[in-house]
């Protein structure tokens, strides 16, 4: 069969495309190419047949970044090749499905490590760009775009466009955290980071409220590689934001007596079993019977005084990847969140508003009686991307259920809190959006960089084929 006959509108490519937080799902059209020229035949079928095209790697946004209603997703994942590897340099050459899993097995046992990853392993390259990841060190390595060296983007005009600092640098900051709205990355490089063990030394202590957390972090800033709090949403009183932070520095030449054996593969990986007895693949459906206020009050609560005897004022030598895989430990514990999911919110804010605001988040969440059951708190440095998220100051990414009951109230405090982060200057992760109003988004983003991306846009896209159900709902009329 020929792509031009592979390449049709068909009830066999018809199938129901879900957010990673379950929280929407649509049916769309899903073709997944295999090279360059199968991606140029799927933008020749959407122009020939009137529709749009949003793009898809492994699907873990939580939101609608990679849905298209009734439209065509273009799913990457089978682009996943390493095609080129130099352990002398630690430059990487990849294709947009290859995930960040599969770049640190490939990486590690060389004594490499990549620079910037997220929660979860399983991010592919090409989404990481798309939306320009953070992880735990965003404070000192920014976010991935700043490791990035090259990208080749395919453009729905048929162009191939090599981009770097010095080639088409205008493009290269605007495709990074595009959130996919100029061109399909297909062949990306970047530079990773040298490592000497396998091991990251990690620390752990305790603090309360956001004016002691941010003081920590500061204090920390200068000697960390890695800085991160968990903040318990459901405290209160005297104990109101209570928090488990985590730092963590790898370790110098000559530290580790054995890295050939600490950066072993077999020695990262987690262990399938918590103390050699319960599967983690059980722990989501176990955790389902918590998944209210007071079971995850309670489940807050046990953590707390567990981090307080076992973690608080410890050190501990942890591998790379279980230090930074933590949304891996519990395969599927998402589905705790079933039937209805969860959506993320997570905002930006400068450093000298943040105390203010994300104590106000919280109030409102506890008020309203919808209370995260995760917070997770975060130090940044602004970068030089076009729609960038980043701020000098904080992040607080919260995780709400999603049910019937609750769909109403958590848009209203949705709403409420995304004002809060507007009128401080602050902005918004697109990756982790389900909820944020227009007028909200294009406020955080402003106008001046918005209109600038509209004019790459027009350039790139004159016919709006790539398009996502986020992007009609937050950017219509200028990004789809």
């Amino acid at each position: 069969m020929s792509d031009t006959q592979r390449y049709q509108l068909t009830q066999d490519h018809r199938e129901l495309v879900e957010s990673w937080g379950m929280n929407r799902r649509t049916v769309s059209y899903v073709f997944r190419p295999t090279t360059a020229e199968q991606i140029a035949d799927v933008f020749t079928l959407a122009k020939s047949t009137g529709r749009t095209i949003a793009l898809r790697g492994a699907g873990c946004s939580y939101g609608d970044a990679s849905l298209n209603a009734e439209q065509i997703v273009l799913d990457l994942s089978r682009m996943n090749r390493i095609l080129e590897w130099d352990p002398d340099s630690g430059v990487i050459t990849v294709e947009p499905g290859a995930t960040i899993r599969n770049l640190w097995l490939y990486i590690i046992e060389d004594g490499w490590w990549p620079p910037v990853v997220s929660g979860t392993s399983f991010v592919t390259l090409g989404g990481a760009l798309g939306m320009n990841i953070h992880g735990k060190n965003n404070f000192k390595a920014g976010p991935i775009g700043d490791h990035v060296l090259a990208f080749d983007i395919l453009l729905p005009t048929g162009k191939v466009k090599h981009c770097s600092r010095d080639e088409n640098g205008e493009l290269f900051h605007a495709a990074i955290g595009g959130f996919g709205m100029l061109g399909i990355f297909t062949r990306i490089t970047l530079q990773m980071k040298r490592v000497y063990s396998g091991l990251l030394r990690v620390n752990a202590f305790s603090t309360t409220g956001f004016a002691e957390i941010n003081a920590a972090l500061e204090e920390h800033r200068a000697q960390s590689d890695y800085m991160v709090g968990w903040i318990d949403a459901f405290s209160t009183g005297k104990s109101f934001a209570n928090a488990l932070v985590h730092t963590a520095n790898y370790l110098a030449p000559g530290e580790d007596l054995n890295p050939a054996q600490t950066l072993r593969v077999v020695n990262q990986e987690i262990s399938p079993t918590i103390m050699g007895i319960v599967p983690r693949s059980l722990l989501g459906k176990l955790l389902q019977p918590f998944n209210t206020n007071p079971g995850m009050r309670l489940i807050n609560l046990a953590k707390s005084i567990q981090a307080s005897v076992t973690e608080s004022g410890h050190t501990i030598l942890q591998p790379h990847a279980q230090f930074a895989f933590l949304l891996d430990y519990v395969p599927d514990w998402k589905f705790a969140y079933k039937p209805g999911g969860l959506i993320q919110f997570q905002s930006f804010v400068p450093f000298d508003q943040s105390e203010r605001v994300f104590t106000r988040q919280i109030e409102l969440s506890q008020k309203l009686g919808i209370i995260p059951f995760l917070g997770v708190y975060k130090r940044h440095k602004p970068d030089d991307f076009l729609m960038t998220h980043a701020v000098d100051g904080h992040s607080f990414a919260l995780d709400y259920p999603y049910t019937d009951q609750n769909k109403a109230g958590l848009s209203f405090l949705v709403q409420q809190m995304a004002r809060l982060v507007v009128d401080a200057g602050g902005r918004f992760y697109y990756a982790k959006d389900s909820l944020l109003p227009a007028d909200l988004a294009r406020a955080g983003m402003g106008e001046e960089r918005i209109a600038r991306f509209a004019a790459i846009k027009s350039e790139c896209d004159p016919e709006r084929i790539l398009r996502s159900d986020l992007s009609r709902r937050i950017y219509d009329g200028f990004a789809g």
